[in-house]
């Protein structure tokens, strides 16, 4: 779960250009969402673990703001054969302005850290940035960027925040932005792939809008990195996230969602 999600902002203007605020009218502080976790395992789909997603209201450096939190853990089954416990939280402001991001990945006796504190000197965006290898190495960096800066974590918060009636108009529309990690920032595409049905694990059928997360770092060939569901209502639940991994591919899907902001209208048939 090293890609755990991701994306964009209400205006493209302010995604490409500028780190600018976005208007979030999609979820709330008290939010909570579980997921069932599989993996494919040798051509067999195999249930791994749950996650769980939580927003709660939040201080951060003496200003008020929110604090998300994805936690994915594998089960007992899925722990023989590859323990895996993935922590992401992050920081952002009450507008979903990145602030903090910190990703602990323990992944098959693999331990690893990504650390991303950001500030806005002189309308700049200034990145500090430390990376724990797993062989307990600490490495640090620095960036700075006149444009847009996201990690997995605030991009996810944006994604939800999206206007999707002003952008998701035409399948294939790609849009660009900067994805910071504890050691780098690398340019990466979302893509639209148009609006589909899905029947999630908690046994309801929504009508999704889908995107995929690509990397286009060879320009020889491009990677896809994710591609998630979120409903095509005011609360842009994730219902599906497909992770598309080193050693093979995941899926999320939704279980249980509780605490939501808004009405559930893209629901096409209650279980």
């Amino acid at each position: 779960m090293r890609r755990i999600l991701t994306l964009f902002f209400f205006c493209l203007t302010s995604l490409l250009y500028a780190q600018c605020p976005a208007e979030n009218k999609a979820f709330k502080a008290g939010e909570r969402l579980t997921y069932d976790l599989y993996f494919n395992w040798k051509f067999v789909w195999v249930k791994a673990g749950t996650a769980y997603y939580t927003t709660r209201a939040a201080i951060y450096n003496g200003k008020e703001g929110l604090r998300t939190d994805l936690i994915s853990l594998s089960n007992k089954r899925c722990s023989a054969v590859f323990p895996m416990k993935d922590t992401i939280m992050a920081y952002t402001t009450t507008d979903l302005v990145p602030l903090y991001y910190r990703k602990g990945a323990s992944e098959g006796g693999r331990y690893t850290v990504d650390q991303v504190w950001y500030s806005y000197p002189n309308n700049k965006i200034k990145l500090k940035q430390s990376y724990l290898n797993a062989k307990g190495k600490l490495s640090e960096y620095a960036a700075e960027r006149s444009d847009c800066v996201y990690d997995m974590a605030s991009m996810l918060s944006l994604a939800r925040s999206f206007n999707g009636e002003v952008y998701s108009k035409k399948k294939g529309q790609r849009f660009t932005f900067n994805l910071a990690s504890g050691h780098d920032v690398k340019e990466e595409i979302l893509e639209y792939n148009g609006r589909k049905n899905w029947k999630a694990n908690d046994g309801v059928t929504y009508r999704c809008l889908i995107y995929t997360l690509i990397d286009d770092e060879d320009e020889k060939k491009e990677r896809k990195l994710l591609t998630f569901y979120i409903t095509d209502d005011d609360n842009h639940l994730p219902v599906r996230i497909d992770f598309y991994l080193k050693f093979g591919t995941a899926k999320a899907f939704l279980t249980k969602s509780e605490n939501l902001r808004n009405p559930q209208t893209s629901i096409v048939k209650k279980k």
